[in-house]
């Protein structure tokens, strides 16, 4: 078993790279764990979009 992580700023980069990874991937996906945080700095706010995927 493996797991490949993700974590970019904006979710449709996230989506590009799960989809290139899973476009590519000559196993099985056993399972996709997806988190969204954010985090506040003066007035802005920073996102963070991640991904692992297990698989075999």
């Amino acid at each position: 078993m493996k797991v490949k992580i993700f974590d970019e700023e904006d979710e449709k980069d996230l989506e590009n790279d799960v989809n290139d990874f899973l476009a590519d991937l000559e196993g099985e996906v056993i399972d996709i764990k997806y988190e969204v945080s954010v985090g506040v700095f003066s007035e802005e706010q920073v996102f963070c979009f991640s991904a692992m995927i297990v698989y075999y």
